[in-house]
């Protein structure tokens, strides 16, 4: 078929018409493929040609199940003469895969199965080129093929299941959920993508709309009963090719619930006469037992509240209801008492907190009547009153009742009660109870100025059952007595000026009482009858509790006089009267003329108040601790020890100094230095001077006598051994209370220092006869080492 423009012819397969054709003259192009701008001028004749190839689209079918390539449509140009020059060439979109051209004939074929869903055409470019030379005899042409749609997708919908509630005994027709389908076929070629929607299971309690996939109720608000039935499933279908037969199906569950509304009462679910029974111990608030009601609805709407409407146990007994489980719970609200009323019946009313007044009116509720038994409890002694006030005066005698209390046993049996004090609360013993009749009575006098008031606790036991006990708190007030005389409120101290006015004001005094009159304080102040004619001063009773001390005379001379006391009685005014005498101390001192004082005598000073006695026992302790450290620090210092002469390994020795004895003194507090025994000579020397204590005298003959004695040590070891041998039999040695110690091991001993405390030490037996001619200071100790050891047996 040949175009209408000379240079390109399209030839269109499966009877497709031809698409509009574009024209094109910005270009010309000549045979063998030279190309010149519009308007230039060349030596060769120029023909001018108007392009015309240009395709829209080709159609082609999706899903082609046959062997060979699939046949789409064919291109030619008028500049293909048959003889082999031109070459057809595809580009775009699966060129050379999906899409092949003959390049010799224009021949175009799809080369696999395509499937419209995944994509529905695909944009390719063609052209047209001279195999000797490779010019384009044709501009290159955009076209699309697409692909035809068949049905080959069921509808989908967009959820597996779904899950929708529509609330019971609803209307019919009611909206319960939509469902929606999609198909992936073409909606706009045929019938492929049009859906239908159809109930398959469900009837006959819901519908679905074909067109929108609504579903809605289809039976009465009778039919749809949450309490029958809760749960529905619903199958719904969609269709395509708009339900015909030979379309595609899909399907989907849908889970409807009945949401409840409030349309059943509450109802007692035990019989009507309900029978409880509580101890009559039972405080107030304690649980008697629960009332159970149930409700069909669920929720909110099963909630429910109780009351007691009548009956002879209202006042007795609260109900309230048990959040979590919905039940009526039954309280004491005032104490039992089965001697009383062993029984009570209350009339129970149950309803729902809301109404739905559509279903049911608002008076709809259920009754039940409650029989209470109170159980008999053996109970403790009951008082007559919760506490009890006494009053006695405090300067009742001891024994003298001061009250009494009662309990009686409230149960039937009504055992005997005895009486007790709770002596935690009387430590002091103040007070005791009669066991029998509960009568209170003083065991000590009282004094209301110490104690005002005492508070004790009596104790009432069962006598037959003593685990049974009840405490009443007794409150005891001491009546006032006027027992206490009035005394100045403070210790008076005043002045006078030597120059004065008689009748002068020098100071105001007042009283306190430690009794406390009903009608108040009434002091009196007065002079006493001792002072009354010689008084250098006056007393002016203010009439107000207080007193004025006023002079007698115009001048006073303090070198005759410095000091005054003026004696003033104090008198109450209760019965029986009181009367205290209270001495004021008066200086005489000059005065200037406005009558500051100025100096005041020695006397007078000494007099005045000054520092306290607590506060001079004070002083007088802390220079008597400090004079004590300064001798305690000076004692140690003089016993500070002296370095020794020699610091030498083998210089050991041991010394025992005795402190507080009755020998002499500081010479049994020198200690042996064994660095002396370096200088033999030396010691040989002033052993002559002190070897005989100064104290005693002894009668013995020494065991050395002055012509036989020993030659002298040439040796320290010759030395020790001799003053051993002295020490052990020489009792006038000193220091004769003193253990004195000498040890010598000598260099390259093994033990190298061993303690000479038992170096020294003697078998042979002792004579301590001589210790009684020492003297009657020793008589006692000749006494003591003189017997034998039968006297002692």
């Amino acid at each position: 078929m040949r175009t209408l423009f000379p240079g390109v012819v399209c030839v269109l397969c499966l009877g497709l018409s031809l698409d509009a054709l574009s024209l094109s003259g910005s270009r010309t192009e000549t045979l063998d493929g030279e190309e010149t701008e519009a308007g230039t001028t060349r030596n060769k004749l120029l023909k001018r040609v108007r392009r015309g190839w240009m395709w829209n689209q080709f159609f082609l079918q999706e899903e082609y199940t046959g062997s060979d390539y699939q046949y789409i449509g064919k291109l030619q140009s008028d500049q293909d003469h048959g003889n082999g020059l031109v070459k057809y060439v595809l580009s775009g979109e699966g060129a050379g895969t999906i899409f092949v051209i003959d390049e010799n004939n224009g021949d175009l074929h799809a080369t696999r199965r395509l499937d419209r869903e995944e994509k529905a055409f695909y944009i390719l470019k063609a052209t047209v080129v001279n195999k000797r030379t490779g010019h384009k005899l044709e501009p290159e042409t955009e076209f699309k093929v697409k692909l035809h749609d068949i049905n080959d997708n069921e509808p989908q919908f967009s959820k597996e299941v779904y899950t929708g509630s529509v609330p019971e005994r609803s209307d019919i027709g009611t909206s319960v959920i939509q469902v929606t389908a999609t198909d992936a076929d073409d909606s706009m070629y045929g019938n492929s993508a049009k859906l239908i929607y159809s109930i398959s299971q469900g009837h006959p309690y819901f519908s679905v709309d074909p067109n929108t996939g609504v579903i809605h109720t289809a039976l009465g608000p009778a039919d749809m009963d949450r309490e029958q039935r809760e749960h529905y499933q619903v199958v719904i279908e969609a269709k395509d090719m708009a339900g015909q037969r030979g379309g595609l199906t899909g399907t989907t569950t849908v889970n409807i619930s009945l949401t409840d509304v409030n349309d059943n009462p509450p109802r007692f679910t035990q019989s009507k006469i309900i029978a409880l029974k509580v101890p009559e111990s039972s405080k107030s608030g304690v649980p008697v037992g629960k009332i159970k009601a149930t409700d069909r609805d669920i929720g909110k709407n099963a909630e429910m509240y109780f009351t007691i409407v009548s009956g002879d146990g209202m006042d007795m007994f609260d109900i309230s209801t048990d959040k979590d489980t919905q039940e009526g719970v039954i309280t004491v609200s005032k104490s039992l008492d089965y001697e009383k009323k062993p029984s009570y019946t209350v009339e129970i009313q149950v309803q729902n907190i809301q109404v739905d007044t559509r279903f049911m009116s608002a008076g709809s509720k259920d009754m039940a009547t409650v029989r209470i038994a109170v159980e008999d409890v053996d109970e403790p002694p009951l008082f007559d009153k919760a506490s009890y006030l006494m009053e006695v005066k405090e300067d009742a005698a001891v024994g003298v009742a001061v009250g009494s209390v009662s309990a009686i046993d409230p149960d039937g049996a009504r055992s005997i009660v005895k009486y007790s004090i709770d002596r935690r609360t009387d430590m002091d013993r103040l007070f005791n109870v009669h066991p029998g009749n509960g009568s209170v009575f003083l065991l000590k006098s009282l004094d209301r100025e110490k104690t005002a008031w005492h508070n004790i606790s009596i104790i009432a036991t069962e006598f037959h059952n003593p685990r049974q006990s009840s405490h009443v708190p007794v409150y005891i007030r001491l009546l006032d007595i006027n027992d206490n005389a009035p005394t100045f409120a403070t210790v008076y101290e005043t002045f006078v000026c030597e120059r004065t006015k008689a009748g002068q004001r020098i100071q105001t005094v007042s009283a306190v009482d430690a009794d406390e009159p009903s009608a108040g304080h009434k002091f009196f102040f007065s002079l006493a009858p001792e002072g009354t004619h010689r008084s250098n001063f006056t007393v002016r009773d203010n009439g107000d509790n207080t007193a004025g001390i006023l002079t007698r005379r115009a001048s006073y001379s303090r070198r005759q006089q410095s000091v005054y006391l003026v004696s003033v009685v104090i008198t109450d005014g209760d019965y029986p009267m009181q009367s205290s005498t209270g001495t004021l101390t008066v200086r005489v001192c000059s005065c200037d003329r406005d009558g500051n004082m100025e100096l005041c005598n020695a006397e007078a000073l000494s007099s005045s108040p000054g520092l306290s006695t607590g506060a001079i026992i004070a002083i007088l302790l802390c220079a008597i601790i400090l004079l004590m450290i300064v001798v305690l620090f000076t004692a140690l210092k003089r016993q500070r020890k002296q370095e020794p002469l020699i610091i030498s390994k083998e210089d050991v020795r041991d010394n025992v100094v005795s402190y507080n004895d009755e020998g002499g003194g500081e010479e049994d507090t020198q200690a042996f230095d064994i660095g002396a025994l370096r200088h033999l000579d030396t010691v040989a020397t002033l052993e002559e001077s002190s070897k005989h204590r100064r104290d005693i005298v002894p009668t013995d003959t020494l065991l050395y006598p002055p012509h036989r004695r020993p030659a002298p040590a040439t040796s320290v070891r010759e030395f020790i051994n001799q003053r051993v041998l002295e020490n052990n039999c020489n009792p006038a040695a000193p220091p004769y209370d003193s253990l004195a110690t000498y040890a010598y091991e000598g260099a390259g001993s093994v033990a190298e220092s061993l303690s000479s405390l038992a170096s020294a030490s003697s078998d042979t037996e002792q004579d301590y006869h001589y210790l009684s001619d020492w003297g009657p200071r020793f008589r006692k100790l000749a006494d003591l080492y003189g017997a034998e050891d039968s006297d002692f047996s």
